[in-house]
């Protein structure tokens, strides 16, 4: 087990490391430069020269890169002209709302989408199997934020039970005094992410019910709840051990549209300000902090496939 988390550590470093660079390559790509960027289109020669001197972009390209390298590990992810304030502190301010909207959400939609997809292949060409399988295709088929916008015409302009827009406080505590205005956007993802999850929980179970092992398990006399809690569901797990894993860049962005709809104050939303005012430095560093996330939700599912099946450790 522990030479298995090294390997994959290992290569998840590597591909850190690339994504590092290619976020770095972007940043010289810019036209025009970063510095004629931020300090826009009027910007004189000399000023730029100036800029440029300034903050290290007159020095060779692998010592720029080297400099870039030790910033992030240091946690400095950039500055923003626009704001006036460092990246790091943009997402420091925004990533704990986005964790309380994506984390609940995450959690409900395993929750409910485990159990659906096992009783689904349990009672397979049923007329529960029949209704799960249709209504996750029409909310996996559905774009998040024409869900969205059904939810708000119906529970917000029609029925007027809930609030159009997400709380506006700067805390997690200050979000939580007005919980009803999360119950939308938390609503509008666990939704989307139930209907994924629980059609490869119901795939996977199906195959593993027709494994040797199953029919090994019913054959000693196991009860069928036994049978399906102590054998079934660890091994159909798997695949949504992968789905979680690969939905951890979501606690950053938390479906950037979806933020936009309702107007929810998180890294998502600062992500398309920055795109719509030209805030390179907030987009790249983003960027580089989505891409860590990808590499290290891929780990922890390449960890969580080791637990539930110990046969992938070798």
């Amino acid at each position: 087990m522990t030479g298995y988390i090294i390997r994959r550590v290992l290569q998840a470093v590597i591909v850190v490391l690339g994504v590092t660079f290619i976020a770095f390559l972007l940043e010289h790509l810019i036209p025009g430069g970063i510095a004629r960027s931020i300090l826009g289109p009027r910007a004189t020669p000399a000023s730029i020269a100036a800029w440029n001197t300034a903050n290290g972009y007159d020095s060779p390209l692998w010592y720029q890169y080297w400099i870039f390298l030790d910033h992030l590990l240091h946690g400095n992810l950039g500055f923003s002209y626009r704001l006036n304030r460092s990246v790091d502190s943009i997402i420091a301010s925004d990533l704990p709302r986005d964790i309380l909207l994506v984390g609940t959400s995450l959690v409900l939609a395993v929750i409910i989408a485990v159990p659906v997809g096992v009783m689904q292949a349990v009672k397979r060409n049923g007329a529960w199997d029949y209704a799960g399988t249709a209504t996750a295709f029409v909310l996996y088929s559905m774009p998040s934020y024409a869900l969205g916008l059904i939810l708000i015409g119906v529970f917000a302009i029609t029925i007027k039970a809930l609030p159009p827009e997400a709380p506006q406080g700067t805390t997690v505590t200050s979000m939580l005094a007005h919980p009803s205005g999360l119950v939308l956007p938390v609503l509008t993802l666990t939704l989307i992410n139930v209907a994924l999850f629980s059609r490869y929980m119901r795939s996977s179970a199906v195959e593993n019910l027709a494994q040797d092992y199953i029919r090994t398990a019913r054959a000693k006399g196991l009860s069928e709840r036994r049978v399906l809690r102590r054998h079934l569901l660890r091994n159909s797990l798997i695949p949504v051990a992968t789905l979680v894993g690969l939905s951890l860049p979501a606690v950053l962005t938390a479906g950037l549209v979806l933020e936009y709809l309702f107007n929810f104050q998180g890294i998502g939303l600062e992500y398309f300000n920055a795109a719509t005012t030209d805030d390179f430095p907030v987009m790249l560093g983003i960027t580089v902090l989505i891409g860590f996330a990808t590499v290290l939700g891929n780990l922890l599912a390449d960890i969580a496939y080791a637990v539930l099946d110990p046969r992938v450790r070798y």
